[in-house]
């Protein structure tokens, strides 16, 4: 842990790593320190606080974690360092000894996260040693299971939408996981608090609303409520045009759910499901609690009612256990669903994870492979899906840019959209203008727009 630091500076630098609900929880610290008058550290400046919001998802994350730590302290010379996050929570011992580190914050302590800088801050600058800054703070374990705070968050990113953090933890200890043990066990806030949330969205002038968390399709297991009664809710709530639902569990994807977003006035036609194997067989050790069949009535449920809807499939591949058949069955059963677009990722063994106790092992090359092959079949699907739009016309909410450069914004089903730069208009950021749909740009990754008249 770092001891000697001269905290001068009210300036502070922000780095986060992993999903968007780390995106939200980083955007709540900033918020609260800049009420505090601690602002952004302007570009190649060195900060006086810095935090990093880390993941913990694969070895390859911690090790990005490691990276970006040992950076901030070589770019902030004396700064104080804040490490929270997910791989804060799983290896804080070893984060600690980090030279440089100032403070490591595990899930417990994060809702607190501004309060206890700022309080460490202020011990430094004063000479008080009684603020419990040079203790030990990972003297023992996190009791990551026994974590009940909820750390609100609803927070603007950098672009037009904001992320409401709904619910934190999850109780599904698949075999190959960590986070019930970094983010504890599942819990959520009232519907009440995060209608009041999203009221102040609106009135701060946003316009879209992601709606994020760990296992968000468990919302209310806290409260007594559901999630659906959590979507209706929100979906009263004026200003905010439009709500998308970040990642649900397939069995906790009711059809009840599935039938009010296809008519409500907000919510999108945009949906995010993971799967992790089309194999059945995988399934059952990876411990999931949902099999192909399920699945499937799912994604075409949504597609007999939505069309149009945009799917994207967490997909993991070479996880122990999947034999090379197996593999198959999943390219197989991908190919034949009419999803949008595949999120893959290799199976990274995790300590401590009952995945280990497989023997059955799939070599690094391996995984690399398969994934390649998921990773060709997803740009087939979603290269096809924006060529079925092209000619179309349609609802963008565009995002600003940089003087002299395109406008990029998404459509309802989230299309990417480009708007050429002698086309584009600051009176167009946070706004949902029609366009029409032209074909892909030069990097084909959106359609060019033109403004209908």
């Amino acid at each position: 842990m770092n001891n000697n630091i001269t905290p001068t500076s009210t300036t502070a630098r922000y780095y986060t790593l992993g999903c968007k609900l780390n995106f939200s929880e980083t955007s709540t610290y900033r918020r609260g320190l800049m009420e505090h008058g601690i602002i952004d550290a302007p570009e190649g400046t060195p900060a006086g606080i810095c935090i990093i919001n880390t993941c913990s998802v694969t070895g390859e994350a911690d090790h990005k974690c490691r990276q970006i730590i040992h950076r901030m302290v070589r770019e902030n010379p004396g700064a104080f360092i804040v490490v929270t996050g997910c791989y804060a929570q799983l290896d804080a011992k070893d984060i600690a000894k980090i030279p440089g580190v100032s403070l490591v914050i595990g899930s417990e302590e994060k809702a607190r996260l501004v309060d206890k800088v700022l309080e460490l801050m202020n011990g430094l600058r004063t000479g008080d040693t009684k603020t419990g800054y040079n203790k030990d703070l990972v003297d023992e374990e996190l009791p990551s299971l026994k974590v009940k705070d909820f750390a609100p968050s609803c927070s603007r990113g950098n672009r037009t939408r904001y992320w409401l953090k709904v619910q934190d933890g999850c109780n599904y200890f698949c075999t190959y996981c960590t986070i019930p043990f970094a983010r504890g066990l599942s819990r959520n806030p009232t519907i009440e608090s995060l209608v009041a949330q999203a009221e102040k969205a609106a009135e701060e002038g946003g316009k879209e609303i992601v709606i994020t968390g760990v296992n968000i399709g468990d919302f209310g297991r806290t409260t007594g409520e559901k999630f659906t009664d959590l979507v209706r809710a929100l979906d009263g709530v004026e200003g905010i045009k439009r709500y998308r639902i970040s990642s649900l569990e397939p069995d906790l994807i009711s059809d009840e759910l599935i039938e009010y977003c296809a008519h409500s006035r907000a919510f999108m036609p945009h949906f995010h499901i993971p799967l992790q194997s089309g194999s059945d067989t995988v399934l059952k050790l990876m411990h999931r609690r949902y099999d192909t069949a399920l699945f499937a009535h799912k994604i075409n449920y949504i597609k007999k009612l939505m069309p149009e809807a945009f799917i994207g499939v967490d997909v993991m591949v070479g996880c122990r256990g999947e034999h090379p058949e197996h593999f198959k069955e999943t390219y197989n059963f991908l190919d034949s669903l009419p999803v949008t677009q595949l999120h893959v990722f290799p199976y990274s063994e995790r300590p401590g994870t009952k995945a280990l106790d497989i023997p059955y092992i799939v070599d690094k090359a391996e995984r690399k492979r398969r994934a390649h092959e998921l990773i060709e079949l997803s740009a087939r699907k979603l290269h096809g899906f924006y060529k079925e739009h092209i000619g179309q016309t349609a609802e963008v909410l565009f995002e600003r840019a940089a003087e002299g450069k395109p406008m990029h914004g998404f459509t309802r089903n989230y299309i990417r959209v480009e708007l050429p730069a002698e086309k584009a208009s600051e009176a167009y950021d946070n706004e949902i203008i029609d366009v029409r749909l032209g074909n892909f740009n030069n990097e084909g990754n959106a359609l060019v727009a033109d403004i209908t008249e």
